[in-house]
């Protein structure tokens, strides 16, 4: 198994490509801790299902866009599992504003969630795998939009721009310690985020013809990513992103 006794947190672990990321990781043998600010239910049956299936996993309620929550959760997954070797920032929101249309909080909320929990989630593990005296792993969930604009969704794209040069910045500051930093961006995933395109029949034609591959991403081709390079099959990839797009970027329009 890729992560044998690894421990990983999943911020906003409990649907989308993060419960994908959870079963995934949970079936490659890590110790699984799930963020959520919603749905305990769902959380506690994900927990079910990864038990029932001879895995490990937790649910932790904090709300990342707080430093002393993200402390928290980290506290939590330590005193659970014994150590944390992946913390995988996942959680994000959008507001689908322009920049003439993007009110202050607006922008707070999206730059809170998407940017700052990134940040301080990478800063808050990189202490803790200092702690431990050992080797860590930071993936951030980015997009393609860290690179590609997206008219009328300019917060999103902004965070995930900062997203894009915390990867870089941060892993170069840490490499020296052994603690690898790493973005991955999704195009199009077939989730919760994008259900207006996908209930739009002239949208969702427009999408798949601009993606080489011929459709929208499965939550598990992000996971599965996200397994790899959580894993010590990747231990020379840092301060970079890793592009799970199906070709979007390269083969037409925006989303």
């Amino acid at each position: 198994m890729l992560l044998e006794g690894k421990t990983m947190i999943v911020t906003g672990g409990n649907s989308g490509i993060g419960e994908a990321i959870v079963l995934a990781a949970a079936a490659e043998g890590a110790n699984v801790v799930i963020d959520y600010v919603a749905r305990p239910d769902d959380t506690d049956d994900l927990v079910k299902r990864i038990e029932e299936d001879g895995g490990h996993a937790i649910g932790v309620e904090a709300d990342v866009s707080k430093i002393d929550d993200v402390r928290h959760l980290i506290q939590v997954a330590v005193e659970t599992y014994g150590r944390l070797d992946v913390i995988v920032n996942n959680a994000g929101i959008e507001t689908r504003t322009s920049i003439l249309d993007t009110t202050e909080a607006d922008f707070d909320k999206v730059m809170s969630v998407n940017l700052k929990s990134a940040f301080f989630g990478t800063q808050l593990a990189a202490k803790q795998f200092l702690k431990q005296d050992g080797p860590g792993v930071v993936i951030n969930i980015s997009s393609v939009h860290e690179d590609w604009p997206m008219p009328g969704n300019i917060a999103y794209c902004v965070s995930k721009g900062g997203t894009r040069m915390l990867a870089r910045n941060a892993g170069v500051e840490l490499g020296k310690h052994g603690i690898r930093v790493v973005n991955i961006a999704p195009g199009a995933v077939d989730t919760p985020i994008n259900s207006s395109t996908k209930s739009d029949p002239e949208k969702l034609a427009k999408l798949r013809e601009s993606i080489p591959e011929g459709d929208l991403a499965k939550p598990s081709d992000i996971a599965g990513t996200v397994v790899f390079v959580a894993s010590d099959h990747a231990s020379y990839i840092t301060a970079t992103t890793v592009v799970v797009d199906g070709g979007i970027m390269q083969g037409g329009a925006g989303l």
